[in-house]
């Protein structure tokens, strides 16, 4: 038995500790907003923050969560949080998704990003470019994802 912090509320995973948080978030906890893609770390539809920083869930175990705190997209863009709005109003106003599969992902790397700044910075195409390196859009959305993370930024300054 393991016990995760997600999303601020500390959960019980009956699970190996060698599971991959994305299946104690999704099978156990029922949290389906992360996604499944490749299994790999290779495409990024499993991203989430380990203590605010982006990793891939999918091959993460959650023994190394444990004592740390796991933020979901489920937390990240409930309005809670003022960088999570700004990045999921930003994501609308643009009209970044297609088919919607890997934007749970792409929007926790951005959050990453933008959390990552000095307040009022505003990232660079280089800046937004390294961040987002690893999060594969099948639809291409990529001139969208872009626009958004920097209209996000400059809604937050």
């Amino acid at each position: 038995m393991s016990t995760l912090t997600v999303n601020g509320r500390q959960r019980a995973v009956d699970a190996d500790p060698g599971t991959p948080i994305l299946w104690a978030l999704r099978d156990t906890l029922g949290m389906t907003g992360t996604k499944f893609g490749c299994g790999a770390a290779l495409c990024g539809a499993c991203t989430v923050h380990l203590d605010g920083q982006a990793i891939r869930s999918c091959v993460t175990p959650i023994s190394a969560a444990e004592g740390k705190q796991i933020t979901t997209i489920e937390a990240a863009t409930d309005g809670s949080d003022r960088v999570g709005a700004a990045v999921h109003a930003a994501w609308i106003r643009n009209d970044v998704a297609q088919c919607g599969y890997c934007q749970s992902g792409q929007i926790m790397s951005a959050i990453a990003l933008l959390k990552s700044l000095p307040r009022g910075k505003q990232p660079s195409v280089a800046d937004i470019e390294s961040a987002m390196a690893g999060n594969i859009c099948r639809c291409g959305t990529y001139a969208r994802i872009r626009a958004a993370i920097a209209d996000a930024a400059r809604s937050l300054a």
